[in-house]
């Protein structure tokens, strides 16, 4: 869907000639898509998940024209194939995403480096111009087991945000992408102290911030206090919500993310929190330009179960002004 830019205010030829026509409105910066995610797709492969070819039909249908590359597999990885896979359904690609261990220090870049590079120059292939990228989880999102201390040492903060920095850079250097750093759920990046510790501590020239308003307010977040606090760090945006009834019930039990998602904690807007209407006042604000791409978290979820739903929130975003 080519989004078309908003028109002037019409106004009838019998207008008095006194009347002063209304100036053109402003067209909007943010651009706005969805990703694999919102059709509950979370791995490169799983029998539970919709396959590729229906969630790119799916998310043309329901009038997006930008998708993230989701987990790398899942998509064909042929930029030649996806190009004309996408082509043919009037779609683009925004990013692509990897998750990384950089607190775990330099032992970790070489492999770290290798799954960067394959994400990073599919994404460049398909015209994309940033990478989101996810810090790893403190305990596995499906089990629950815990992986390691939810709290990094300062040793682990100077490692996370120094290569986290040389990260940004190469992937401008040799793919021409900007870096956007997701905080998550039950990562060591998640609300308002480690995130704004995270910015302090790295540099604007490498590393900007992809804000994921649900994650955010699934930490205890404020989106719209971050945005205007950190404007020239909002390189990116995920737009979500959560069901704060199931967020305090999951919260109290300390139940691990995945889970949380197949009860429901992440939900269809604009039924939850926080309220998209403020964010994206508040992104239009900062006068740049940014895409906000939709992520409702549902894995597992039935096949028929996303595309209605991205009708409906493509139709809301619209009356939002997106």
């Amino acid at each position: 869907m080519t989004k078309p830019s908003p028109q002037p205010s019409s106004r009838s030829s019998r207008s008095s000639p006194s009347s002063t026509p209304s100036p053109p409105s402003a067209p909007t910066r943010i651009r706005v898509g969805s990703a694999p995610d919102s059709w509950g797709v979370w791995f490169p492969e799983d029998p539970r998940q919709v396959p590729w070819q229906r969630f790119l039909d799916e998310v043309a249908g329901a009038g997006y024209e930008w998708i993230e590359l989701g987990p790398y597999g899942y998509l064909p990885t042929d930029p030649a194939v996806l190009a004309e896979e996408t082509a043919r359904r009037g779609l683009r690609v925004s990013a692509g995403t990897v998750f990384t261990g950089l607190h775990h220090g330099s032992d970790v870049w070489d492999r770290t480096w290798v799954h960067v590079a394959e994400n990073a120059a599919l994404a460049q292939a398909m015209g994309a111009g940033h990478l989101v990228v996810i810090p790893s989880f403190w305990r596995d999102d499906r089990t629950g087991e815990v992986l390691e201390d939810p709290v990094l040492t300062a040793g682990q903060w100077r490692d996370l945000t120094r290569l986290t920095e040389r990260l940004g850079r190469e992937v401008r250097e040799r793919y021409g992408l900007r870096t956007v750093v997701h905080p998550h759920a039950d990562t060591h990046l998640d609300g308002e102290e480690s995130v704004t510790r995270f910015l302090d501590a790295t540099d604007p020239e490498a590393v900007s911030l992809c804000l994921d308003t649900g994650h955010y307010a699934y930490a205890g977040g404020d989106s719209v206090e971050l945005i205007e606090t950190y404007g020239e760090r909002i390189g990116y945006l995920h737009l979500k919500q959560v069901d704060p009834a199931v967020l305090a019930e999951v919260v109290a039990e300390g139940t691990p993310f995945g889970p949380a998602v197949a009860r429901g904690v992440m939900c269809e807007p604009p039924s939850g929190v926080p309220a998209l209407e403020p964010v994206l006042a508040a992104a239009r604000a900062l006068d740049v330009d940014l895409f906000a791409i939709v992520e409702q978290d549902m894995y597992p979820c039935a096949p028929d179960v996303p595309y209605p739903i991205a009708l409906r929130t493509r139709r809301f975003l619209r009356s939002c002004g997106v």
